[in-house]
């Protein structure tokens, strides 16, 4: 058990637990498996409780210390950590809907840690909206709701006793502008989770697709809506926006920290050290101004900005440690893999087009 309860991003405990994941860190990569003594740990350690309210057992920690919180864990085992963020984007999408029965059903076990819950959300937000069918469908039925199709991405769900998933309400054959948000036992039949796919990082968390077919949801089980835009009410994980800067800056911080110890006895690296730390710490700087609400420059402009440094720093480790980083298990290796995540993660197309401009030298 864990001595102590996290109860601030400045408790020794976080950096206790810090320590444990990272130690984990490269087995978890190169085993592929499902990371469940890092989860189990941080339940101990009460990291569940951070982002739910006081009413269901959680500490209600403000916006800029889970940011801290989340820097410092990404930095650790960002596989553990983009779990936790799928996990906690569940809790919040339940937590804040107006289905009080369904919060006293799962809010007390997810605070614990006792129970599992993820989000299948993407494709009404960045991914697939480009096809003409609906790829989850929900039509109206006595009682509930029918759910056919699948969720594209969707992390965990083959460990998950829950999954928050968002469906186009059909009229008949045609998709109406309605949409819904649903909480879905796995258990149901018809609900099935194909073996996950094998990433070029971020395997261990098990992210693939989730499939629903002609699927009886009774009313109990609805989260939000059926409403226009549904994503954009209520409040969930803010996929896209902070969170993933967040856990972008958390990997850029720990590849930043292994050219500084790699420049102690090679001065050789203090300009790239430096350059990079003075990209990263204003960059730190405004993300922290942004939660509190006093943003500098737009969502996507620090998402874009959080993306390269990753991927800079990720590559200066590799460069700093030399052979020995290109040899499975060295972290500066996997952060280079794990950085090309946060080009395909929630990516808007602005910052999409923005990486991609800066990958092939186009200067605006």
């Amino acid at each position: 058990m864990a001595r102590y309860t996290i109860t601030s991003p400045d408790s020794p405990a976080l950096a206790e637990l810090c320590q444990r994941l990272a130690a984990g860190a490269a087995s978890v990569d190169s085993s592929g498996a499902w990371p469940s003594e890092q989860l189990r740990l941080c339940g101990e350690y009460g990291v569940f409780e951070w982002f739910v309210g006081r009413d269901w057992g959680g500490q209600a920690w403000v916006q800029s210390d889970i940011v801290r919180g989340y820097l410092e864990l990404s930095g650790a085992c960002l596989t553990t950590t983009f779990v936790i963020t799928q996990r906690t984007g569940a809790c919040r999408r339940i937590e804040t809907s107006d289905n009080q029965r369904l919060k006293e059903k799962l809010l007390p076990g997810l605070v614990t840690g006792e129970s599992f819950a993820t989000v299948g959300i993407s494709h009404l937000t960045t991914s697939r909206r480009h096809l003409t069918k609906p790829v989850l469908r929900a039509q109206r039925v006595e009682g509930g709701w029918l759910l056919d199709g699948f969720s594209p991405w969707v992390t965990g769900a083959d460990h998950a006793e829950h999954v928050v998933v968002g469906a186009t309400v059909m009229a008949g054959d045609e998709a109406t502008d309605q949409q819904l948000l649903v909480c879905v036992p796995t258990t149901l039949h018809g609900a099935s989770a194909p073996p996950p796919l094998e990433l070029v990082g971020l395997t261990a968390s098990h992210t693939g697709q989730f499939h629903l077919d002609k699927v009886f949801l009774a009313d109990e089980w609805v989260v939000l809506g059926p409403a226009e835009n549904v994503m954009t009410l209520g409040s969930g994980g803010n996929t896209g926006g902070y969170q993933t800067s967040t856990l972008a800056l958390g990997l850029a911080k720990a590849a930043i920290g292994l050219v500084e110890k790699e420049s102690e006895k090679r001065p050789e690296l203090k300009p790239a050290l430096t350059a990079l730390t003075d990209a990263y710490e204003p960059l730190q700087a405004d993300l922290f101004a942004a939660v509190d609400g006093e943003a500098p420059c737009s969502t996507e402009e620090l998402r874009t900005r959080a993306n390269s440094i990753a991927l800079r720093a990720a590559q200066a480790s590799l460069v700093a440690a030399k052979g020995a980083g290109y040899v499975t298990g060295h972290p500066a290796g996997r952060w280079c893999r794990e950085a090309l995540f946060f080009l395909v993660w929630s990516c808007p197309q602005p910052v999409l087009e923005a990486n991609l401009c800066e990958l092939a030298g186009i200067l605006e």
